[in-house]
């Protein structure tokens, strides 16, 4: 045990991190190797949403979807593949991608750290302070002597619509740990969860159909992505319905049995699945923390400044990360985040310099200017930075260049009819890519190269010199900067 006991039963760590996610544990492992002792607390399982119920299971079941799609338009694949999937073979990975629901590996890795674990309901309890509910009922009360840090991510947000309680919805989590494949699923919405989990289960045998209240797809990112997606998903056999919001559910419970939802539409329509899946978004975990105790509204978004120091607390002994704090709602930038908190609480609880200018050793930055982002659909979508529709909105002035990646011959060598699109826009003042979307068969691996470009500011002239391998994909790279040198 690392603490120290002070009056009262109250253990005093140096750092106190509520949230064992992926986030909390970056924050807790580099806190810990600066020599500052640290507690993690965690109600459910360590390692958080993304290896149980999000990235890890959610990919696992999109592999299989994915690689089918890429080997039908090989030539001599085509008739090894173009049976179903094996449905049990694939449940069979997931569930070991997600290590079975238990975290024992996680919980060994943090002994191996010195970092001490407390399982329970974590509450900020006045400044500097913790209180934890443990399963048994017990108590367990936490000081800090440097920092807080908030790490309990997010959780899905559902609408307010009439039988939604009754009618047990799948949410992100039912829809990755499923344990048999639905005859019919109704999913809601039209994001990046939505598009995902349509793509999955339709490759496994489920009849999808796609409800979504806005006329497109993908919202946040480039039109021509969400067409795309668009496209994939009705050739795999997805019904998609836009300008159509969920008015009612109800139900129907046989004897014994889980019966059907029967879904009323804003269209008037009356929709039957076996299992409606509502992916609408996610809100902070903040209503039960305690936010109360230290002036905060429970239930709120944690507004931070760029070294992850809750703007609203005094003394700044507060920090949170990851989704809590709603700059970019994605496991690799919580990561990222908790990196630098950590350096950052480290720096100061040494009375070292805090380097926080932008991109500064202790100031958060991509995650307002880099955030890269891939969406594993048929097509996959990659994309960094800013994009024409957020330009045009904030009024900034950029460069637009487009490139049909079928003119790119590791395109042709990836499969036949290759279809697949690449934007690049450039800051022409700066002379700097500021944001980069590719849609297209195997694309999600080209987004690193593209986020060098963004958090890098490479001058075009330099990255002109960057010299893609031949034939592969990433040569569109070259065709974007001989398109906009051209101009």
């Amino acid at each position: 045990m690392n603490e120290a006991t002070t009056g009262g039963g109250v253990r005093e760590y140096d750092v106190v991190v509520v949230g064992g996610g992926p986030v909390g544990e970056n924050v807790a492992e580099r806190v810990r190797s600066a020599g500052l002792t640290t507690v993690i607390v965690e109600r459910e399982l360590l390692g958080g949403e993304c290896s149980y119920w999000a990235c890890e299971p959610s990919k696992a079941l999109l592999r299989p979807a994915l690689a089918r799609a890429d080997a039908l338009r090989v030539p001599g694949l085509r008739r090894a593949v173009a049976g179903p999937l094996d449905v049990d073979a694939v449940l069979a990975h997931r569930d070991a991608m997600a290590f079975h629901w238990k975290d024992d590996a996680q919980a060994d890795w943090l002994d191996s750290v010195s970092v001490d674990l407390v399982r329970g309901h974590g509450r900020i309890d006045g400044p500097r302070r913790v209180t934890v509910t443990t399963e048994e009922g017990d108590t367990v009360r936490l000081a800090a002597r440097h920092a807080v840090v908030l790490g309990t991510g997010s959780v899905p947000s559902l609408p307010s619509v009439p039988g939604l309680d009754r009618a047990r919805p799948w949410t992100s989590r039912e829809a990755t740990s499923a344990r048999r494949v639905p005859g019919s699923l109704a999913v809601v919405g039209g994001g990046v969860v939505a598009v995902e989990m349509a793509t999955a289960w339709q490759a496994l045998g489920s009849r999808v159909t796609l409800l979504v209240v806005e006329d497109h797809l993908l919202g946040r990112m480039e039109p021509f992505a969400g067409e795309m997606v668009e496209g994939g998903l009705r050739e795999a056999g997805v019904d998609i319905r836009f300008g159509t919001a969920v008015e009612s559910l109800r139900r129907e419970d046989g004897t014994g049995t889980h019966g059907p939802v029967r879904i009323t539409l804003s269209t008037g329509e009356e929709l039957t699945a076996d299992e409606v899946l509502f992916a609408t978004g996610r809100t902070p975990r903040t209503k039960d923390v305690g936010l109360d105790t230290v002036g905060l509204t429970p239930g709120d978004r944690l507004a931070v400044d760029d070294t992850y120091r809750v703007t609203a607390v005094r003394d700044g002994w507060l920090y949170a990360v990851g989704d809590v704090n709603g700059r970019a709602l994605l496991t690799h930038q919580g990561k990222y985040q908790a990196r630098i908190a950590g350096a950052v609480i480290a720096a100061r609880a040494g009375g070292r310099p805090v380097d926080d200018a932008p991109w500064g050793a202790h100031a958060g930055t991509a995650d307002t200017t880099a955030v890269p982002q891939v969406v594993f659909g048929v097509p996959e979508v990659a994309a960094v930075g800013l994009t024409t529709v957020e330009a045009e909105r904030t009024g900034r002035r950029v460069d637009v260049v487009d490139h049909d990646m079928r003119g790119v011959a590791g395109a042709h060598q990836y499969g036949e009819d290759y279809r697949g699109r690449a934007r690049m826009l450039v800051d022409p003042d700066r002379g700097a890519v500021v944001g980069v979307t590719f849609a297209g068969p195997g694309v999600a691996e080209l987004v690193h190269s593209a986020t060098f470009a963004v958090a890098g500011e490479i001058p075009l002239e330099r990255l002109w010199h960057a010299v893609p391998a031949f034939p592969t994909i990433g040569e569109v790279w070259l065709r974007l900067l001989e398109t906009y040198r051209g101009r």
